[in-house]
């Protein structure tokens, strides 16, 4: 749904260049949620502009459904962009408008009839959850309704592509999740493809398909969250699920740190590894918890007994990530 390659953006400050984004490529499948994260000032805000060219890269190019979007015309670019939504960190709503009208003014914009538009504007309050907010005004609203009333603004064209700008990280953790509820039941009601930047670990962990991590204008690392869980060296695991230091309880033991994910972590592996080898196993330290769509968790263990290394490789075979420690 979004292909982005090679991607430059490069700002002229009186005698000095800077560099936002240096060379990043990345694909956005249709129906999924796509995570970009990095601290201040990684470029993630000027990526996600670029895709719908409110900032016009450097050099690059952006594809969005099929349409290279460097290449449109102004006429075909006011067009494509009725496809591609946006949400902002500080909601960006006309405070002289009610939210009604807050909601309308997008569909107002292409001159969207008016009883169609009155209809779809109610459609898109129920979807929210804002119902009975019609004739409040911004001012009157909670952060978290705030957000509601810009994600159905964003949806009023019926975009199939919707971009999120820090758009939580106003919120408080109890209001983010609500929203982060609502970003994944309009992904899989409506088929939405999201892209979404963030600096908070907690967005990603929560809603998260796929993830890349951005700094200093360059992509890092990027994939599915299960398969950076795995690899040892990934910021994205280091961060989600990090290493437990070195607990030694028994000198004749091995101490192991084992990492789980999806459907081993739902299973009594421990209980079937001391059956079949005869070994005893003591957890010392653990963590368990769903992120993205599946659970995932670490253990730190302590395995003693005389087949400890052919336990070790069965738990490698059946897809366990294993590191004595």
């Amino acid at each position: 749904m979004i292909e982005i390659r090679d991607l430059s953006k490069t700002y002229q400050l009186e005698d000095q260049t800077v560099t936002a984004l240096n060379g990043v490529s990345l694909t956005v499948e249709a129906g999924e949620i796509f995570g970009v994260v990095g601290l201040s000032g990684a470029g993630k805000s000027t990526l996600i502009r670029c895709v719908n060219l409110l900032e016009e890269p450097t050099s690059g190019a952006v594809a969005v459904d099929g349409r290279e979007m460097t290449s449109l015309t102004p006429a075909e670019l006011r067009q494509a962009r009725q496809q591609i939504g946006m949400i902002f960190q500080h909601f960006n709503l006309l405070s002289s408008r009610t939210v009604a009208e807050n909601i309308a003014f997008p569909l107002e914009v292409v001159n969207y009839p008016k009883e169609k538009r009155e209809n779809r504007v109610q459609e898109l309050l129920s979807l929210v959850g804002l119902t009975d907010k019609a004739i409040a005004y911004p001012s009157q609203l909670s952060g978290g309704q705030k957000q509601r009333v810009g994600i159905a603004r964003a949806l009023a064209s019926e975009p199939r592509v919707l971009l999120s700008d820090e758009a939580t990280s106003a919120l408080d953790p109890q209001t983010t999740t609500s929203i982060l509820e609502l970003l994944r039941n309009l992904n899989q009601r409506l088929g939405l493809t999201i892209l979404l930047i963030t600096h908070e670990m907690n967005v990603v962990r929560q809603i998260c398909d796929r993830v890349a991590v951005l700094e200093n204008g360059l992509i890092l690392e990027q994939g599915r969250l299960e398969d950076l869980v795995r690899q040892p060296d990934s910021f994205i695991g280091q961060a989600l699920l990090p290493n437990f230091e070195k607990q030694s309880i028994s000198a004749d033991a091995s101490t192991v740190n084992l990492t789980f994910v999806g459907d081993l972590a739902d299973k009594p592996v421990l209980a079937g590894l001391v059956r079949k080898f005869d070994i005893d196993v003591n957890i010392i330290a653990g963590n368990l918890q769903k992120i993205g769509k599946s659970r995932m968790g670490k253990l730190q263990v302590e395995i003693s007994g005389k087949q400890t290394v052919q336990a070790l490789e069965y738990l490698k075979e059946i897809g366990l990530r294993v590191e004595v420690a």
